[in-house]
């Protein structure tokens, strides 16, 4: 049983929500015929993208932790909830924003549109309920695989299978350490297919 608790930590802390925008971009610009792209372009994007998801609101938050003397356990509490919530969601607009000033095409963006509609639709829920965000951004990621199908026009196949095992994975893992119960995770997940389709399928 340990060692299931220890695998269930690592995959919760491998597959974070927050990382889920960076890898996006990272298969667009590696996995598409966006690999064609100048370096120096996707290298941008990818370190605003890493900076604005991921670096500063990490910092913002660990040195609001700090200040208040609160550590990862308060975190984990969903009156705690809100405020790491309302970091992300202002980070994410910001990038967003940034990444509008490159014009980047719509479809692109919408990877970034889906992670911040999770982020918001996560916080208003938290305040009557704790909903799974780790399921919500491995939902994310399936969704918005399936619109990509139909933008690209290619068969997902093998990576809805995977994309729906690490879905699987996440949920049970955030089970076993009973931070969720079963149908906090089905919500999230649930939340994250619909959110991640319609912000990269929004015109």
């Amino acid at each position: 049983m340990k060692a299931l608790l220890l695998v269930a930590r690592a995959l919760s802390s491998i597959f974070r929500p927050q990382f889920f925008p960076l890898v996006g971009f990272c298969v667009l610009f590696f996995c598409t015929y966006l690999s064609l792209l100048p370096w120096l372009f996707k290298g941008t994007i990818l370190l605003l993208v890493a900076l604005g998801t991921l670096v500063l609101p990490r910092m913002t938050i660990r040195t609001w932790r700090h200040i208040n003397g609160l550590t990862l356990h308060h975190l984990r509490l969903r009156q705690m909830r809100f405020f790491p919530y309302l970091i992300h969601i202002l980070f994410y607009a910001f990038t967003l924003y940034l990444l509008d000033r490159f014009h980047l095409p719509r479809y692109m963006a919408g990877i970034l549109v889906g992670a911040l509609m999770i982020q918001i639709s996560c916080a208003f829920i938290n305040l009557w309920w704790k909903i799974s965000m780790h399921s919500a951004g491995a939902g994310g990621a399936i969704g918005a695989l399936v619109a990509y199908s139909f933008i690209f026009f290619f068969n997902p196949l093998s990576w809805l299978c995977i994309s729906i095992l690490v879905s699987g994975l996440v949920g049970t893992s955030r089970m076993l350490l009973r931070q969720h119960d079963l149908w906090q995770v089905i919500a999230g997940t649930l939340l994250g297919i619909v959110c991640g389709f319609t912000g990269v399928m929004l015109p």
